[in-house]
């Protein structure tokens, strides 16, 4: 890599892009050498040998097939259970994760399409689903790769944020914060922070209305032909305004680490107004859900996956949790192959044709994955009767079942919810879509590790008690220590005691016979 960007910088550069440079070769530092506690990495290579053999590896990037594994055994957690597909697509996620690397002038960076587009940036990089790749890849040992993904966006454009950044909302800041959960480097955050500010300065400038809610086209929500709205619709929708309010508390949290008391409570401020016009503006009272307010001062009308999202940054408070019933009724959101993206009783739904990228109905992973999380933040907030364990679990076993296309593992851009049919699979622009998150689901959801800044270590699995008699996820590096999270009922499979076990770096340091929330000092 060192050598790669001193080449680079004996050629004509411009300022911004040598500044760029430079932080490039001071923030990559070497990663902790992470170790197994329990499972070996050598058990799982069959999966990789797999997947590069079912396919015509017509498009390479930073890391071809034929180096897949050494870079996937260097790099990822390690995950058994005894439900194969569970496993199998643990495994493929950071496989095709690992297609979408690219190598560039500037450094590393994520697409979300293997083959060129005319609307994304430069190294074909594209921001709609830039919050994904953020909290997926927080957990490979090796951050260069998110670093220098993350200094290009923000720095490479002669030093300034590529001209496409706000092209599609996002929540880009909220996912920088919590990645610093997991890797704990304060140095990297407080060095963003000045380009970060302006981000969110940028977005008010451009999509806050005199309400004081933000408004987004739907196609710029990457969510285009929707029920709600249109491509020209200047809408309150609850996505893009939850995206915001993640961003302001993530923001006023990194000024806290910068030591910037008065800008934490500034931005702290703006979270909270926003809150009380998402409850206040968004709300649905007759729906029960977060709906689209229209650019006439009327709500749409419809429930869409969106109204989920204000749980992924916990905006609601408690009394507004009822909206999640709809998420396991089989007439509104629980369909046969995965959660729909709108009301399935809603006259309009599916009725915008097919296979021009509707979100009228179709099941999307880049939804899926974004209420799963915000289902994951419920559980482990207060307590609520609307969903369960037992319902996330059904939720994430679905999800896994719709990766598959011609009996093997596949991720693409959208999916039929009766009949699991991938509706563009058989092109190669879908093929590896990077438009979604699943191993963060396995990670923080289902095992349950919740990411703290403090030394506390939060274990709250999600996985039924009668479920599974077993299972362990390990090689886990988080806060610099490598973490293994291990379940075995009976205490024969791992031989490593009964019950629910937690390792950090070797050593035991909490056990429970029950598979039950663990709170323990990080040590």
């Amino acid at each position: 890599m060192i050598k790669q960007l001193t080449s680079y910088l004996l050629t004509k550069v411009s300022k911004g892009a040598l500044l760029l440079l430079v932080w490039l070769v001071l923030s990559n530092q070497a990663s902790a050498q992470a170790k197994p506690t329990v499972l070996k990495a050598d058990q799982f290579k069959h999966y990789i040998d797999y997947f590069n053999k079912m396919e015509d590896e017509n498009i390479q990037q930073a890391i071809p097939n034929e180096k897949a594994w050494p870079w996937i055994k260097a790099n990822i957690p390690l995950f058994e259970c005894p439900q194969g597909n569970f496993e199998e697509l643990f495994y493929y996620r950071w496989w095709t994760l690992r297609k979408h690397i690219k190598q560039t002038p500037q450094g590393y960076v994520f697409t979300e399409f293997l083959v060129p587009r005319s609307y994304a940036d430069k190294y074909n990089m594209i921001s709609s689903a830039l919050g994904h790749h953020i909290y997926e890849a927080r957990w490979l040992h090796d951050q260069q790769y998110l670093d220098n993904n993350l200094l290009v966006w923000y720095r490479g454009n002669d030093g300034k944020a590529l001209k496409r950044l706000r092209f599609y909302s996002s929540w880009n800041i909220d996912a920088i914060y919590n990645r610093y959960k997991v890797n704990q480097n304060k140095d990297f955050v407080i060095n963003l922070l000045p380009d970060l500010e302006q981000d969110y300065q940028a977005w008010e400038q451009e999509k806050k209305a005199k309400s004081g809610l933000f408004w987004q086209f739907d196609v710029r929500d990457a969510m285009e032909e929707t029920i709600s709205g249109g491509r020209k619709e200047k809408n309150a929708r609850p996505s893009i305004n939850a995206y915001m309010y993640g961003n302001a508390q993530a923001l006023s949290a990194m000024e806290s680490l910068a030591a910037n008391q008065e800008k934490a409570g500034f931005y702290a401020r703006k979270a909270d107004t926003i809150k009380t016009l998402v409850q206040e503006k968004l709300w649905n009272q007759d729906l029960q859900f977060f709906d689209v307010r229209k650019e006439k001062d009327s709500l749409a009308q419809v429930r869409e996956a969106i109204g989920f999202i204000p749980w992924y940054f916990n905006l609601p408070d408690s009394n507004f949790n009822q909206a999640w019933q709809f998420a396991k009724d089989q007439k509104v959101f629980s369909a046969p192959f995965g959660l729909t993206t709108a009301d399935r009783s809603h006259p309009k739904f599916r009725t915008h044709g097919c296979c021009t990228c509707e979100w009228d109905g179709a099941v999307w992973p880049f939804a899926t994955s974004q209420t799963l999380t915000g289902m994951a933040n419920l559980l482990n907030g207060p307590s609520q009767s609307y969903v369960s364990g037992q319902d996330y679990f059904k939720m994430l076993q679905t999800f896994v079942e719709s990766q598959y296309y011609r009996g093997r593992p596949y991720i693409g851009e959208y999916l039929d919810e009766k009949t699991g049919y991938w509706l563009k699979g058989d092109e190669e622009r879908s093929r590896y879509y990077n438009h979604s998150t699943f191993n963060d689901l396995i990670i923080t959801g289902l095992i349950g590790l919740r990411p703290r800044t403090d030394d506390q270590l939060e274990i709250n699995p999600l996985v039924p008690a009668n479920q599974w008699d077993w299972f362990c996820l390990d090689n886990l590096l988080y806060h610099g220590k490598t973490i293994c999270i291990l379940w075995d009922k009976d205490g024969k499979h791992y031989k490593k005691g009964m019950g629910f076990t937690v390792f950090v770096n070797g050593k035991k340091i909490a056990n429970s016979p029950q598979l039950v929330k663990i709170n323990t000092k990080l040590i």
